[in-house]
């Protein structure tokens, strides 16, 4: 699995994003977490091989979430963000 990291100058939170090469709010997500400077990994789900795809399946199930994208781990899943909710981001990443 590729998992991609991008550095920013706020690293208080641990964040993660499952999330679609061909997503729209997907893509918002990631850009509103750069611009706002929050270092932070992603995985682009439908890049992954079939191996891959059913460990992340089970991972996200597993943590009682529906199979829906952008999804954002927060502290190792503290906090869980199911869209781009930008009012969620900023309150659970201190903004």
């Amino acid at each position: 699995m590729k998992i991609e990291r991008v550095e920013g100058s706020k690293k208080d939170h641990k964040v993660f994003v499952y999330a679609l090469s061909t997503c729209g709010w997907c893509a918002q997500t990631k850009k509103f977490l750069k611009n706002s400077g929050i270092e932070f990994e992603f995985v682009d789900v439908d890049r992954c091989n079939k191996q891959d795809l059913e460990k992340i399946k089970q991972e996200i199930t597993a943590m009682d979430r529906p199979l829906s994208f952008p999804l954002i781990i927060i502290d190792n899943g503290s906090v869980k963000i199911t869209g781009f909710r930008e009012d969620e981001l900023k309150k659970a990443l201190g903004l």
